[in-house]
């Protein structure tokens, strides 16, 4: 071979070497990579889980503090008690502040923890609703005036066939043939007590009604209360009460802010008449042996970022967070330990924002 062959085919092979070179580098530089990532993904996991594991107690140690609030509220109060007041010198209910506020508990907890405390009389009650009050549920949530009569018969029809205690189908429900029928069969409950508020949405057409809402916020399916106090009410649950719109939500957060609402002439300081006869018939001033707590975690935000939220929403609650440990429990007495009827570490917060109205927007004089 002559000698200009060789340069040629060795010009060739060296080529052929730097690419391979060049490759293996890459190779090498991408597996390093991916394990240096997995490698520091590992070490975030393990300080994430060394964290929890040291909060745990802590949380735990919170919640066992907001039970016992719970059993103190129940104890005779103590000779010389100085209760809150309002400006009025009124005395205050003690058993209101369990309406989601950001609570200071007789036995402090760790200042970073936020417990917030919800009395169920505050939700609507599935399991206790009248059949004309979830008529009118079903009608405020199509468009109030503007709903389809016989689209709200259907779904009250197919609510009256999933709590009756039979398989007979009423005009235009939906009972064990209709449920048996669908890609993912099921049997209606044929039962006037519910296990759960999700189970709602297997009634045919409620998953549609109630798309977007809280279920948590808004029903209860515990205790026997069939109204709803608006000292203690979610926002969730006054959004599906007739005679109720935004504006007058917030201000009757407002005004239990400032005083109690003790008797229907006090919400209609706030209610205008025409609504307040859609809405007598779901309140009341009772308060229930039933509560959720929540337990979590105070995140901090940055001023700077709070100040451009507000520039955005001069009502922007300033608590991000929407998901806490949650309990459900029923506290009967101060001698007797709570009985926990749901446990949920993923908890949905309710909309724990102050009220988004200003004070010189208050529909109310005080």
């Amino acid at each position: 071979m002559s000698k200009k062959g060789m340069s040629k085919t060795g010009r060739h092979q060296s080529g052929s070497v730097i690419i391979i070179v060049l490759w293996t580098a890459v190779l090498l530089t991408v597996l390093v990579t991916a394990m240096a990532s997995k490698v520091r993904l590992s070490a975030k996991t393990a300080l994430h889980n060394q964290e929890a594991s040291s909060q745990w107690p802590q949380l735990m140690g919170a919640v066992a503090k907001a039970e016992m609030e719970l059993m103190l509220e129940r104890m005779p109060r103590p000779i010389g008690e100085t209760l809150e007041e309002t400006d009025e010198g009124e005395i205050r209910t003690p058993a209101y502040r369990f309406n989601g506020q950001g609570l200071s508990l007789n036995y402090p907890t760790d200042e970073s923890l936020v417990v917030r405390i919800y009395d169920h009389a505050g939700k609507v009650n599935l399991n206790r609703i009248p059949r004309r009050n979830m008529q009118m549920l079903i009608e405020k949530r199509l468009g109030g005036q503007d709903a389809d009569p016989e689209e709200v018969q259907d779904l009250l029809a197919a609510w009256t066939d999933w709590t009756d205690l039979n398989d007979l189908e009423g005009l235009n429900g939906a009972e064990k043939d209709y449920y048996q029928s669908l890609e993912q069969a099921y049997t209606p409950r044929n039962n006037p007590e519910l296990d759960t508020v999700e189970e709602i949405l297997h009634i045919r057409g409620f998953a549609e009604l109630l798309e977007g809402i809280n279920l948590d916020a808004a029903f209860t399916i515990y205790g026997n209360t069939r109204t709803v106090n608006l000292n203690l009410a979610t926002r969730e649950a006054m959004r599906l009460l007739p005679g109720l719109d935004d504006e007058l939500i917030e201000n009757i957060l407002a005004y239990r802010e400032i005083e109690d609402i003790q008797n229907r002439a006090e919400i209609g300081e706030i209610v205008p008449f025409e609504n307040m006869q859609e809405l007598s018939a779901w309140v009341g001033n009772n308060t229930s042996n039933i509560y959720s707590i929540f337990v979590y975690r105070e995140i901090e935000i940055e001023s700077s970022v709070y100040l451009e939220m507000l520039e955005a929403d001069e009502f922007a609650n300033p608590d991000p967070v929407s998901q806490s440990y949650m309990e459900i429990v029923e506290v009967r007495s101060y001698n007797n330990l709570p009985r926990i009827y749901k446990i949920d570490p993923y908890g949905r917060l309710p909309d724990t924002a102050a009220p988004r109205v200003a004070e010189e927007d208050y529909l109310f004089q005080y």
